[in-house]
C-alpha cells in the first residue's frame, strides 16, 4: 500500500494470521476512517486500489456532511449505524450536555459498543454475500474508522478464525486517528461546532482514542445474546454453508 493512505487510519486487514496457520487474504477488505480525511493524494491511491464496494457505517447526517463522492465506479452500501457518539441522532450527546463527566461518557460508549452487533446484524448477510460473489476489494469505514468499523472488522475476523489477541492488536492500531487529530489541532472547536458544547480534554481523549475494553463490551454482548460468533452469524441469516464460502474467499494458506 502507498504511503499517504498508511498515514491515515487506513489498512488492509490481509496478512493477519488465523488460528490454523493460514492468513487473511490481502486485497479483499480495507478498513478506513471516513472521507472527511481524504485529500487529493489519498484519492489517487484509492483509485489505484479499484474498490468495488464501499460499506459506509455512518449515519445519514454524517454522510450528508462528508459524502463518498470520490468512489466513482464503486457500489455504495450505506448501513446507517447510529450507535456512535458521532451520529448526532445518538441521545448520548444529550446526556453528556447535562453531565459532561467521564463517568457518563464511559457508560455511553460501553452501551454504544454493546449495541453495535445488533445494529450490524440486518446488514451482515448483504456484505458477506458480496464478498463471496467477488465484489472485492471492499472498503469498510465510518467516520473515525475505529468504533463501528472496529466492531464490524472484529466480527468478520472472528468468523474466519483470527484469534482474539490478534483482533485486539489490529483494533489498537486505530489510535493513529487520535494522533492525527491532535497534530492537526482545533479538536475542541470541531466538537463545539458539531454538538453544541465543548468537552474537556479528558472527554475528548476518551472519545477519539481506542480502548480494547470497549471492543470486549461489544463481543460480550454478542455472546450474551447469541451464544457465539457462529450463533450471531446464523441469526444474521448466514448459514454454515455461506459462512464456509466466505471463509474460503477470505483466507489463504501460507507457504
Amino acid at each position: 500500500m502507498t504511503q499517504a493512505l498508511c498515514q491515515l487510519n487506513f489498512r488492509d486487514i490481509g496478512g493477519l494470521p488465523t488460528r490454523d496457520g493460514a492468513v487473511v487474504r490481502p486485497g479483499m477488505i480495507y478498513r478506513s476512517e471516513g472521507p472527511a480525511s481524504f485529500e487529493a493524494v489519498h484519492l489517487e491511491e484509492l483509485a489505484a486500489l479499484n474498490i468495488k464496494l464501499v460499506c459506509d457505517l455512518r449515519s445519514e447526517g454524517e454522510r450528508a456532511k462528508d459524502p463518498n463522492d470520490w468512489a466513482d465506479g464503486a457500489r455504495l452500501l450505506n448501513l446507517d449505524v447510529t450507535a456512535d457518539l458521532r451520529a448526532q441522532s445518538n441521545n448520548a450527546w444529550e446526556a453528556l450536555k447535562d453531565d459532561p463527566s467521564e463517568r457518563v461518557l464511559r457508560r455511553a460508549m460501553i452501551e454504544n459498543y454493546a449495541s453495535i452487533p445488533q445494529a450490524l446484524r440486518p446488514h451482515l448477510r448483504h456484505l458477506v454475500k458480496a464478498v463471496v460473489a467477488g465484489e472485492t476489494p471492499v472498503l469498510i469505514h465510518c467516520t473515525a474508522g475505529k468504533d463501528r468499523t472496529g466492531v464490524l472488522i472484529a466480527l468478520l475476523l472472528k468468523a474466519i478464525g483470527v484469534a482474539d489477541e490478534v483482533i485486539a492488536a489490529d483494533y489498537e492500531r486505530s489510535d493513529v486517528f487520535a494522533k492525527n487529530l491532535k497534530l492537526r489541532g482545533g479538536i475542541e472547536t470541531q466538537f463545539e461546532e458539531a454538538f453544541g458544547f465543548r468537552p474537556n480534554q479528558a472527554l475528548i481523549d476518551a472519545m477519539i482514542g481506542v480502548d480494547v475494553a470497549l471492543l470486549h463490551a461489544a463481543l460480550d454482548a454478542l455472546v450474551a445474546q447469541w451464544g457465539s460468533i457462529e450463533g450471531y452469524f446464523a441469526a444474521a441469516d448466514i448459514d454454515a454453508g455461506l459462512l464456509d464460502r466466505f471463509c474460503m474467499r477470505m483466507v489463504v494458506a501460507t507457504e
